[in-house]
C-alpha cells in the first residue's frame, strides 16, 4: 500500500524496537499482552520465538528485532506482544509481534507522511507504507500485511498446526 492509498486521518499504535519507533494501523492491532512464556517450535526461523495460547487458540510469536536485523529481544518489564492479523491469501492470520515496548496511539494525518525512502534495488522497502513525523522524531509506518513473506505467512501457519499437535500429545486441549 502506498502513501496515496492512505486517505484522512489514521490511527497509529507505536512500537519502540532498539532505538527505532515503528507504527503500524490500528485496525490491525487485536490486543497487546505482557510477555509471557513462549513454546518454542522446532525447525523454524529464528525470528520465531515460538507459539503461545491465546484463550484456546495457538499463535505464533515472531521477535522484531530478529525479522528486522537487529539483535535478539531481551524480556524486560517493558516488553510486550502485539497481537495482529495479517491479511493472507483472503484470510487474517493472528501473529504475536514481540517488541520491546508499545509507546502511544496517535492519530496522523495522510499529508504528514511521506513516502518510504528508495534505497536501491537490493533492500525491500515495501512493507514500509511510509515516514511519519511525532515531536521532531521519525516513524517508520509499517504495512504490516507486507512484512512478511508468502513463504514466510505459510511457515507460520504450519509452526501453528505444529503447536496444536504438541498440545494434543501433551494433553492440553
Amino acid at each position: 500500500m502506498s502513501v496515496s492509498s492512505v486517505n484522512g486521518t489514521r490511527q497509529y499504535l507505536t512500537f519502540q524496537l532498539s532505538d527505532e519507533i515503528f507504527a503500524i494501523d490500528v485496525v490491525n492491532v487485536r490486543e497487546i499482552l505482557e510477555f509471557t512464556t513462549v513454546t518454542r517450535v522446532p525447525r523454524t526461523p529464528e525470528y520465531m520465538r515460538g507459539v503461545i495460547n491465546l484463550r484456546g487458540s495457538v499463535v505464533p510469536v515472531l521477535d522484531m528485532r530478529l525479522k528486522f536485523g537487529m539483535s535478539v529481544t531481551e524480556k524486560t518489564i517493558n516488553t510486550c506482544i502485539v497481537v495482529v492479523e495479517v491479511a493472507f491469501e483472503g484470510e487474517d492470520v493472528i501473529i504475536g509481534a514481540l517488541v520491546d515496548s508499545v509507546q502511544e496511539v496517535f492519530e496522523l494525518e495522510s499529508e504528514q507522511i511521506e513516502p518510504a525512502p528508495r534505497i536501491g534495488t537490493r533492500l525491500r522497502t515495501e512493507f514500509i507504507k511510509g515516514m511519519g513525523k511525532k515531536d521532531e522524531r521519525f516513524i517508520i509506518i509499517l504495512d504490516i500485511d507486507r512484512v512478511f513473506s508468502a513463504e514466510e505467512i505459510s511457515s507460520l501457519q504450519q509452526a501453528g498446526d505444529a503447536g496444536d499437535v504438541e498440545k494434543r500429545l501433551a494433553g492440553n486441549e
